[in-house]
């Protein structure tokens, strides 16, 4: 009999490749959602559970009696939420997969290479130190009474249908029309992008795996980029030779769009590089399969062919200008 997977959301960026992998592995899949998603379409294999993660009564109503071997939370975001998790779930799963964020690292970090043991603490980011509440939580759980808890913290991933950039598909764009592309800091701090095809393939690693408990790890790809890199094969791929780049601080850029300061003050502006050789013990024989530069080009076709689905923004274009003009 196949193991049996709980997945709390499963057409997210990341959560729809990780219900793709577990499927491939063997795994018995179950989805908690809403049944919606415009692209990222639950494959037929995987059996999906129309319910509210937000309506506990609704969910454990939803889930009845069944048990699972693991569950996997990507909508969970504070510690109310997970909390009410843990209390309908009960003692009916054997593992408690928690979706957490590798924003929660030290920012500024203080060394390089980021490993699992990495501090802690975001003071620039609501959102990340939400995330770090819930992990102390479920460790918290694991440690008075040994709960299931494995976490695991994503860093910058993407697939086709999703943006990497501030200015997403209007960046592109603008490349395609020569008008300056805003770029933070530099452009020559490091950073990670990682596909979720190749996240997906070391998550499911986890699943079900008893020497996951009570740990953490983050998962990444191989590939360490500039930020001028990432434009730059964006550019490539979009058909365009020279960008026009425009380089401001983060600061600069966070003053006059203050909902940036948590993904920008409190993540991107910092150079990071991730150790994974924690996640790569259990998901042995693991190399990146998509670099970045197909990952690009994957994005430009997806996004060309989806024209309803790559929209255009005129208030990131009104930004733009606005900011290439403090240059």
């Amino acid at each position: 009999m196949s193991r049996k997977v709980l997945f709390l959301g499963g057409t997210g960026t990341i959560s729809w490749w990780c219900v793709q992998a577990a499927l491939e592995a063997g795994w018995h899949v179950t989805v908690v959602g809403r049944g919606s998603a415009k692209i990222r379409q639950l494959p037929d294999a995987a059996e999906l559970v129309r319910a509210d993660v937000r309506d506990p009564a609704g969910l454990a109503e939803a889930l009845g009696k069944r048990e699972f071997d693991a569950v996997t939370d990507f909508l969970t975001y504070d510690v109310d939420r997970l909390r009410s998790n843990v209390e309908v779930l009960g003692e009916r799963i054997g593992q408690y997969v928690f979706i957490s964020s590798a924003s929660a690292y030290q920012k500024p970090v203080g060394s390089l290479p980021i490993t699992e043991s990495t501090p802690l603490v975001n003071p620039f980011w609501q959102y990340s130190r939400d995330k770090i509440a819930c992990e102390d939580y479920l460790i918290g759980l694991a440690r008075e009474r040994g709960y299931p808890a494995t976490i695991v913290r994503p860093s910058h991933t993407y697939d086709a249908a999703s943006h990497v950039t501030m200015g997403g598909w209007t960046d592109i764009l603008r490349m395609r029309e020569g008008l300056p592309v805003i770029v933070h800091g530099d452009g020559t701090s490091l950073w990670h992008l990682t596909h979720a095809s190749d996240f997906a393939y070391c998550f499911q690693r986890l699943l079900g795996e008893r020497r996951a408990l009570a740990n953490a790890y983050h998962i990444t790809g191989d590939e360490v980029l500039t930020w001028n890199a990432i434009y730059a094969e964006l550019a490539a791929a979009a058909g365009v030779a020279q960008p026009k780049l425009v380089h401001l601080a983060s600061e600069t850029i966070a003053k006059l769009m203050p909902e940036a300061v948590g993904t920008l003050i409190g993540d991107k502006a910092h150079s990071v590089m991730f150790d994974n050789s924690k996640v790569r013990a259990l998901a042995t024989g693991f190399a990146q399969r998509v670099t970045w530069a197909d990952g690009a080009r994957q994005y430009v076709e997806f996004q060309d062919g989806h024209p309803d689905w790559a929209a255009r923004s005129a208030e990131w274009d009104a930004l733009s200008d606005r900011l290439a003009a403090l240059a």
